[in-house]
């Protein structure tokens, strides 16, 4: 007991000293020192801190304010509308129109998924979704599921998934994102996409555009300054959940629309000049394609300007059909060539040796020189050749001999030796001052893209054999638009113009009007010499080797050419028209490479027509009066309507214009629901007219026959044998044709054929 005592007394009196060392601790006085250290570091620390504050607001402050607006601004483009292009008569090339751009947030997606909270089984249900959202994509748009699929669960901030899509494909995807409600992640955005309304018609010289809307060819390319404007901006102020913080230096930078242009081309024409082209290509198996330009050549207006073969502006990566054959049998490197290739405009990108039509500048020169002159008797003597250093230099026709020959002769024949033999008493100085005032050696400043120069022999190395060449076209090259810029100046008093392709350009936003007017660049040759020329290119077409690109009831000055293989286009043929002889308006320059058609290559024999067919169409087309007064219509027949009548009136009625019926089905009480040729066609008497009824309205196809060369009797038995009609224009064989022989159509259709008189070898 008394030990149980002791041991508490001695544990009370430890707990109860413990108490007292604390209280005397509590109650012993602060260090003084210590505490100043205290108070002098913490009040160091709070200078610091204001300074530091200081610093921030009042130094750093305006970079920080700049830099916090720089990371919370969002910018957002404003793109231009690109300019429209349009034909001189207000017909739409070019046009851009409103499509959208397809992007996605691939971090964005897995927002659309909620409710999920187990880890796994929401990483199973974005891979559905990403996988449902790729396969949409490739349906919709018609894309690589696999390609798509990448894209979707990429790691990028943003990628795209098609541009460009037309406004029924982003409603099919706007009709699925809300059937399966998703949105976050998916981005329709605005964007134009470039049009061109006719397809293929001025390919060559149009050009196109890439996915961006940059010109990549042609106009496209060479105004795209102009047409495509410059992007406006326009800036906001985003907090870290996008929304908008309202900031009185939000910025708008308004965007300037593209211009529109006018070009000089009429689109009427253009048809015309490459519907004629592209027949005689084809006819006529040009391995190398063929061009055509008709300018106006008293302002320099290029009204047509045709390359063969051209492609879709609308799809310029699709092969045509030229290169679709052997597409998939080429390189990526091969089909990009191929591509470039297809593209080029040759009227102003390639070169080649002129022929023949070039001897008419060499006659201007030997005229305006005072060296020759039109009619003089036995100026030149052909023997078939010219020997010159040695060296034999045939004429074209050098199985025969022209003999002796005035100048007009001489252009009439196309003789290689007269032409030499004016080139020697010219002399090469003379004739490299003109070609350089002609424009030869220069190019011509056409505002289109990828014009080339042409090549000529430096005037130093000029010897006799090359200046013989080039007074009959040969061993030098020139540029399509040269040449015809050149030829244009002889046939207009003389006047050279620079070859104008724009001729007017709007401002969108002013509807200000910038006109391009034609640009005169001199004086060549005199009025009195370009008369004279104009006098014997006539005679070229009325009696000489140009005779095929006469053209009933009007008069056309022209002159043929062939130029030599030259190891790198074969033979070239090719013809310039002038029409009308007195006051000229067109001149049409068509120029076929490498032509391995059963005609042969000879531009009077395979051009010449071309032109005749072309002028026959524009020329009453753009007003020119027909001097024809020898034309008889009385024996046409206007076809009647004869549509809604039984087949029993119409075949009456029809039988009493003189025309033959030929009837689909055999109940003559039926409804006449079509006929064909349409009513208002003139036909001759004997002509057929196919009807068809409901129930009976059966097509038959037929091939047009060949009727080159055939008289006017043989033409139209071979056209009656298989059911085609005749109109018929001049007299003598057949020259021309439309549609080509080989073209498919349906019965009763009509063929135009033109017939002339041969009257001498055309060359």
């Amino acid at each position: 007991m008394d030990k149980n005592n002791n041991r508490s007394n001695r544990t009370n009196n430890k707990v109860i000293s413990k108490i007292n060392k604390k209280k005397e601790a509590m109650n012993k006085p602060v260090n003084s020192k210590r505490l100043i250290y205290i108070v002098l570091f913490i009040a160091v620390l709070l200078l610091i801190l204001i300074i530091r504050i200081a610093y921030f607001q009042f130094i750093k402050g305006g970079e920080l304010r700049e830099s916090a607006s720089r990371q919370q601004a969002t910018s957002r483009i404003i793109s231009p509308n690109r300019g429209a292009i349009y034909d001189s008569s207000g017909k739409v090339l070019a046009q851009s129109a409103s499509v959208d751009t397809i992007t996605i947030n691939p971090s964005k997606i897995k927002n659309n998924i909620k409710d999920v909270e187990d880890r796994k089984e929401k990483e199973k249900e974005e891979q559905k979704l990403q996988e449902k959202l790729a396969k949409a994509f490739a349906d919709i748009f018609e894309l690589d599921y696999n390609e798509v699929l990448e894209k979707v669960t990429s790691n990028s901030s943003i990628e795209t998934i098609v541009k460009k899509v037309e406004q029924d494909k982003v409603n099919e995807l706007k009709d699925w994102m809300k059937e399966n409600k998703v949105s976050a992640g998916i981005n329709i955005d605005p964007d134009v996409k470039r049009y061109y309304p006719y397809g293929n018609l001025v390919s060559g010289l149009i050009g196109f555009c890439d996915t961006d809307n940059n010109g990549q060819e042609g106009i496209e390319l060479k105004w795209n300054n102009v047409l495509s404007g410059t992007p406006g901006r326009i800036t906001t102020i985003e907090n870290a959940s996008s929304g908008l913080i309202p900031d009185k230096n939000e910025t708008y930078v308004a965007a300037e629309n593209g211009s529109n242009i006018t070009l000089t081309i009429d689109a009427t024409i253009q048809s015309v000049v490459e519907k004629y082209l592209k027949q005689a290509c084809i006819e006529n198996d040009c391995k190398n394609g063929g061009t055509a330009i008709i300018m106006n050549p008293s302002t320099g207006d290029i009204l047509a300007m045709a390359t063969y073969p051209d492609y879709d502006l609308n799809n310029p990566r699709m092969p045509n059909e030229l290169l679709a054959p052997t597409w998939d049998s080429l390189s990526s490197e091969e089909q990009m060539n191929s591509l470039y290739k297809m593209w080029r405009n040759k009227c102003v990108s390639d070169t080649y040796e002129p022929g023949s039509t070039f001897k008419i500048i060499t006659a201007a020169v030997g005229l305006e020189e005072n060296i020759s002159e039109t009619d003089t008797q036995n100026e030149f003597l052909c023997v078939g050749h010219e020997i010159v250093n040695g060296i034999k230099i045939n004429c074209w026709k050098y199985q025969t001999t022209h003999g002796y020959q005035t100048l007009r002769q001489s252009l009439m024949n196309s003789c290689n030796p007269a032409l030499m033999q004016l080139g020697k008493k010219i002399g090469a100085t003379t004739l490299y001052k003109y070609y350089k005032a002609f424009g030869l050696f220069d190019k011509t400043g056409i505002a289109t893209s990828g014009e080339s120069n042409s090549v000529f022999w430096d005037a130093d190395t000029v010897g006799n054999v090359e200046l013989a060449t080039m007074s009959f076209g040969q061993r030098f090259r020139v540029t399509p638009i040269q040449l015809i810029s050149a030829i244009s100046c002889v046939v207009n008093d003389g006047v050279l113009y620079e070859p104008r392709i724009v001729k007017e350009i709007q401002n969108t936003d002013t509807g200000a009007i910038t006109t391009i007017e034609p640009v005169k660049v001199r004086q060549v040759i005199s009025s009195e010499t370009s008369s004279k020329m104009l006098d014997m290119l006539q005679s070229v077409v009325s009696d000489g080797t140009g005779y095929l690109g006469a053209v009933k009831g009007y008069s056309i000055s022209g002159k043929t050419g062939t130029s030599e293989p030259d190891g790198i286009i074969g033979y070239v043929a090719s013809f310039v028209g002038i029409a009308p002889s007195e006051n000229p308006e067109l001149v049409c320059l068509v120029t076929l490479y490498n032509p391995q058609g059963p005609k042969g290559h000879q531009g009077g024999t395979i051009a010449a027509p071309v032109v005749s067919q072309i002028f026959s169409e524009v020329l009453p087309y753009i007003g020119v009066p027909s001097d024809d007064s020898s034309t008889d219509t009385s024996s046409y027949i206007t076809l009647l309507d004869v549509r809604n009548k039984t087949i029993a009136e119409a075949k009456k009625i029809l039988e009493s214009l003189r025309l033959t019926t030929i009837i689909s089905g055999s109940d003559t009480s039926a409804i006449v629901t079509d006929q064909v040729p349409k009513p208002g066609t003139q036909l001759i008497p004997g002509s057929t007219v196919n009807l068809y009824s409901t129930g009976n309205d059966t097509r038959t196809s037929v091939t047009v026959p060949n009727l080159k060369d055939m008289n006017l009797s043989q033409a139209k038995n071979a056209l009656k044998a298989k059911n085609l009609n005749i109109n018929i224009t001049g007299s003598g064989t057949v020259v021309s044709q439309t549609p080509m022989a080989g073209t498919t159509v349906e019965e009763g259709t009509i063929i135009n054929i033109t017939l002339q008189q041969r009257t001498t070898e055309a060359h």
